[in-house]
């Protein structure tokens, strides 16, 4: 299959492998840590593949061999003044959010260190695919700050508030294996095969309805931290967007059929 690559600034690129995205960081000299510039440009990224109804999966990598993202960058904001840390804010900010807020289901492919930022850039993914020199971590504190694209809530709701509280107030690192037994990712590979088996994962879960995949992400993700009951009314009004689509008709047809299905994807 061609592969078709679109670029959103000097550091972020898109790749397409049929119906999967592949949402590249790509600041290799930096070990992909997240200026101002890398953090406009895939909060566009996010924005043109939140829009994109052929993408039914996102999958993260990054093109330096030794990091996935090492999180914010700390040379540029050594030269910044309070007022210039103020104003970078709202941009960071975005970009993580913009990765969290996709509505398609999205996979993060990590190796070496993906730590501070970088590892909350993974952790807004809904699945997060490691090889073995993958060393994960949200070390903000010892630099005197704390998590801000989200590590303090992600965390917690991956690993429970305990585990979650220890990583952070110790600001230790994780290597992969003992990532795997707290729960920090969902799927330990050998090293080197982080992009391959997320690529391939990715294949497989974009061979299902495209809104089936964006009605269940919705629901997962509203749904979560609610009692019973209002979680039961949110997988409903999801389930409803599905049922009455045109690929729900096109999913029993196939069935009925023996074929496989031809999702119109609405």
């Amino acid at each position: 299959m061609t592969e078709e690559q679109q670029r959103y600034g000097e550091f972020v690129a898109v790749r397409r492998h049929g119906h999967v995205a592949e949402l590249v960081l790509d600041r290799p000299k930096a070990m992909n840590a997240v200026s101002t510039e890398m953090a406009r440009s895939l909060t566009a990224a996010c924005a043109a593949l939140g829009a994109d109804r052929q993408a039914r999966v996102v999958v993260l990598t990054s093109t330096h061999e030794r990091a996935f993202c090492v999180g914010a960058d700390l040379k540029e904001r050594n030269s910044f003044t309070d007022a210039d840390l103020l104003r970078q804010r709202p941009v960071t900010r975005a970009a993580y959010t913009g990765v969290l807020e996709l509505p398609m289901p999205t996979v993060a492919a990590v190796h070496g260190f993906a730590l501070g930022g970088g590892f909350e850039i993974a952790l807004a993914c809904d699945l997060i695919v490691a090889d073995g020199t993958a060393v994960l971590g949200l070390p903000e504190v010892s630099v005197g700050v704390i998590p801000g694209g989200g590590g303090t809530q992600l965390l917690p709701r991956r690993v429970g508030s305990a585990r979650a509280a220890e990583l952070i107030f110790t600001a230790r690192r994780v290597k992969a294996q003992e990532a795997l037994d707290l729960g920090l990712i969902d799927t330990l590979v050998e090293p080197g095969r982080d992009r391959v088996e997320s690529l391939a994962l990715a294949a497989r879960i974009a061979a299902n309805s495209p809104v089936g995949l964006r009605a269940a992400k919705r629901a997962l993700r509203l749904g979560d931290g609610l009692d019973l009951r209002a979680g039961l009314e949110v997988e409903d009004a999801a389930w409803r967007t599905t049922a009455f689509s045109g690929d729900r008709a096109e999913g029993v047809a196939a069935f009925n059929e023996k074929r496989d299905p031809q999702w119109p994807g609405e």
